[in-house]
């Protein structure tokens, strides 16, 4: 399979290390980067027409993906 695009580490690599820390010591960062994860290899499937889906569900699962990177960019930055 392809490069999937807007992985956590490479579109925060100056907390690269911090997010390798943070997945073994904190739960709660480790669920909420696993969703982020899911959702943006499900969000790269719709693009790539993998797996096609409707474009409000595209556009929405888009903004699902925004906030969860949103919420662990600020978690990262605590």
């Amino acid at each position: 399979m392809s490069h999937t695009p807007h992985e956590l580490a490479a579109d925060l690599p100056e907390f690269a290390d911090k997010i390798h820390s943070l997945r073994e010591t904190d739960a709660h960062f480790v669920k909420m980067a696993d969703a982020y994860h899911q959702l943006n290899r499900d969000v790269h499937r719709a693009e790539t027409d993998v797996e096609p889906t409707s474009d409000d569900h595209l556009a929405q699962m888009r903004k699902e993906r925004i906030a969860l990177k949103d919420d662990l960019f600020a978690y990262l930055k605590k």
